[in-house]
Order: structure tokens, then sequence, then C-alpha cells
């Protein structure tokens, strides 16, 4: 079993789209994916809950959660979002970076467009791994 944390800063856009897609992507049996930050903020942007909703995917009832060493500790994979020096660091875990815009306050057009690089990104991680 595959398990990816994806993480942010915020833990309220980028890395709960992510971690909602490969969920919704991937075959449960074999992959699992989470998310967390490193300064969880209060609630998912609304932004982002709509833009997920557009393809059928509900984040109404997701909350920000911290990135424990407990959570780390479970996975085998943390793809940090574009955080830079706040990205968080787990020795012993296999890491990637995606470099991507943070979509709080943007428009819906925006916000779209980096749900849509999420997608792409998530595709490709399957299909890396062998989970496609």
């Amino acid at each position: 079993m595959l398990k990816v944390i994806f993480a942010c800063v915020h833990n309220a856009g980028r890395s709960q789209m992510a971690a909602a897609l490969f969920n919704h992507l991937a075959d449960p049996r074999k992959a699992q994916a989470v998310s967390a930050g490193t300064e969880p903020g209060d609630r998912i942007h609304p932004e982002v809950q709509a833009v997920m909703q557009e393809i059928g995917i509900d984040l109404s009832h997701a909350k920000p959660q911290k990135l424990t060493e407990e959570l780390a500790r479970a996975a085998n994979l943390l793809i940090t979002m574009g955080c830079g020096d706040k990205c968080p660091y787990v020795p012993g875990l296999r890491r990637d970076d995606w470099p991507l815009r943070d979509p709080k306050g943007l428009p819906t057009e925006e916000v779209r467009a980096i749900r849509d690089d999420i997608k792409s990104r998530v595709q490709v991680l399957l299909r890396l791994e062998g989970l496609d």
C-alpha cells in the first residue's frame, strides 16, 4: 500500500486538492493519500471547495490538519506544494516538491488551472508508481 502525504503550509488549498484527487483516481486497495500542513488554517479555502465541487469532489467536510511525526511515519512519500522554506522535511521519507501557486483569493479561472495542474501531476504520479 502506497501512502502519500500532500503538504503545504496551511493545508487549506493545494494539498487538499491533491489528496482528494489522488484518492479519487487511485485504487483504494493499493494507495491512499492524506493532506496536512505545517501551520494548518481554520478551514478549506471557499474557492478551492467550489472548483472541486465542479468536478464532483466534495471538500465541505475536510479540515486542515497538522503534519505530525506520527502521520509522516505511516507514509512512503511526502509531496510538498511549493511552500519554499516552510516546507516540512521528514528524515527517511521519499520526497518531491510540486511548485504550485497558492489558490487563496485567486479568481475562479486561476484556481481551476491550479486544480487541473494538480490533477495532471497526480495522474503522472500514479503512472510512475504503477497505480494507474
